[in-house]
């Protein structure tokens, strides 16, 4: 009797000190209607609140990285629809300069591959491609660890998302891809109008079929990209003469192909293309529009435009209408100065 009081005593004790485990809270990923299912596997990686925060933090944390000041969100500013453009290419530790402008990160559930070249094909395990390359974030996974297990804060966010304290390469990533997989763009003026909720202006009506007859092949409705790789006629890059997908399959037929990014947001993603050589959507469009074909660029530029001034004027237009404010100025998304957890400035050494 004395044995069963003092175990209920035991088990009032830990009730009371909170070491109870609570069950995480699931989040529901809604696909619009009439949208793609998604090739994210939510299934096999489902998202929760507590893993959610836990990768919104780690995005937003520079002890990434090796020199405790980059962070992912370095790179992919929410107010630049998750992109950057200060720099035409990114910049990592030590101020080096990447080769690549930072691509926006919108929509990637639906994607099949990442990076310019489409180097990954696993939204889980493309966050270790930049924390590992020497020119963005110059860390190792195995460095990352340790640091995250040793600070103050992390493993018990690690224990609330999966269970138990541990910190692995493995929860790190899959944390960070149930941050990044939120990063929804569905509720801009064009979606309003598809739903039937909103009109696009007579000039924005213009702009929308000059885009379904000139641009819609590559940057397909309702997600604004094929998510394929096209060759665009840009000339090669003199300073990194980035020769784009053939880096990734060695075929010859992938010279300058890059990946079709999604014209979402496109007024806030500036700078344009791979090397970030546009400054402004109009120099964007008006390369389009003055492109010569030749016999290795996408067939669906082969074709010249010719658009008028006005037409041009419309089509800029249209393209405003897929502006997302809900997601560039989600609260849930957003970086506070709590976001990252150590809570101690970036005066935090390598273990």
């Amino acid at each position: 009797m004395r044995t069963k009081s003092i175990f209920l005593f035991v088990i009032v004790i830990l009730l009371t000190l909170g070491f109870t485990q609570k069950s995480p809270t699931p989040i529901y990923f809604e696909v619009p209607k009439g949208w793609p299912k998604p090739t994210y596997d939510f299934k096999k990686n489902p998202i929760t609140e507590e893993s959610f925060q836990l990768g919104k933090s780690l995005f937003y944390d520079p002890y990434l990285s090796s020199d405790g000041m980059v962070s992912c969100a370095s790179c992919h500013f929410q107010g630049n629809a998750f992109s950057h453009r200060d720099h035409h290419a990114s910049h990592g530790v030590g101020d080096k300069m990447g080769t690549r402008n930072s691509i926006a990160l919108v929509n990637l559930a639906w994607s099949k591959n990442f990076m310019w070249d489409g180097a990954i094909t696993d939204l889980v395990k493309q966050p270790a491609n930049p924390i590992t390359n020497p020119d963005e974030m110059n860390e190792t996974m195995e460095n990352v660890i340790a640091k995250l297990s040793k600070s103050k804060q992390y493993p018990n966010l690690f224990h609330n998302a999966f269970g138990s304290s541990e910190v692995t390469k493995d929860r790190i990533l899959l944390a960070l891809s149930h941050f990044l997989v939120m990063l929804k763009s569905t509720d801009s003026k064009y979606d309003k109008v598809m739903r039937k909720e909103e009109n696009f202006t007579a000039e924005e009506s213009h702009g929308y079929s000059i885009f379904k007859q000139k641009c819609a092949s590559c940057h397909t409705e309702p997600l604004f990209t094929n998510n394929g790789f096209e060759n665009n006629g840009l000339p090669i890059d003199t300073v990194f003469k980035d020769m784009g997908r053939m880096k990734i399959t060695n075929n010859s037929k992938d010279a300058l192909k890059f990946k079709v990014p999604s014209l979402r947001n496109s007024y806030y993603s500036a700078d344009y293309m791979h090397d970030g050589r546009f400054s402004e959507l109009k120099e964007v469009l008006n390369y389009y529009n003055s492109i010569e074909p030749n016999k290795k660029i996408a067939s669906q530029l082969k074709k010249p435009m010719n658009l008028s001034n006005d037409d041009i004027e419309h089509l800029y237009l249209f393209l405003g209408t897929l502006i997302d404010k809900s997601l560039m100025r989600n609260l849930k998304l957003a970086y506070t100065k709590d976001t990252y957890t150590e809570r101690e400035g970036l005066n935090r050494m390598k273990p």
